[in-house]
């Protein structure tokens, strides 16, 4: 009579657990994920030319996030996992586009760029804290500077100094060696100060 009961009720059964399933998983998305969306589509539009498609990586990572969110593993940096969704996201947005449109490639930059050893002592100084000097610029000043890096040092400084994420914890998400990470910071950071450096001046961040 029991199996009988179950039998005929399994139907509705099964809609109730999947709907506490998805409540469950609505409840620990909007816990654990949904704080990082504003990250999340900084992230995209420093990566991003086009603003609208910056939202829509950003919206399709979101969504990502929320059909794998069992798989987030409780005590492990979300952020970071966010990351690893936004860059395999920002991969295939890269694929789809690769016929129409080229990226600047690392192997086509100059090993240093014009201006980095001209910087004086107190210019050294002020750079020897990057993620407080960035915080001073404001985003669309980093989204342009940013935009015109090559893709893997973009990330690099993105999730080091930008968002402060520890170089092992970037090396997972970028899957390289710690090692890549701190040259790739190193070598980024040069980039960035030649193409901030005169806007740290007029601002009157560093000191001639």
């Amino acid at each position: 009579m029991l199996a009988c009961v179950i039998y005929n009720d399994d139907g509705r059964t099964r809609d109730r657990e999947r709907s506490l399933k998805r409540t469950d998983a609505q409840s620990r998305f909007d816990a654990v994920v949904w704080p990082h969306a504003a990250t999340v589509l900084r992230t995209a539009r420093y990566l991003v030319h086009d603003p609208a498609a910056a939202e829509d990586i950003a919206q399709e990572t979101m969504v990502k996030a929320f059909r794998s969110i069992d798989s987030f593993q409780d005590g492990t940096d979300a952020k970071a996992w966010l990351m690893t969704i936004l860059r395999n996201t920002r991969v295939d947005y890269l694929r789809s586009r690769a016929s129409r449109h080229g990226e600047t490639s690392l192997e086509s930059m100059a090993h240093e760029p014009a201006g980095a050893a001209d910087l004086n002592h107190d210019a050294h100084t002020a750079w020897e804290n990057p993620q407080a000097l960035l915080q001073q610029f404001s985003d669309q000043h980093m989204i342009e500077a940013l935009q015109g890096l090559p893709e893997e040092i973009r990330w690099t400084l993105l999730l080091v100094d930008v968002e402060g994420m520890d170089q092992a914890d970037a090396a997972k998400v970028l899957e390289v060696p710690v090692g890549t990470v701190k040259s790739r910071a190193h070598r980024g950071r040069a980039m960035l100060r030649a193409k901030l450096l005169p806007l740290a001046k007029e601002l009157r961040l560093i000191h001639d």
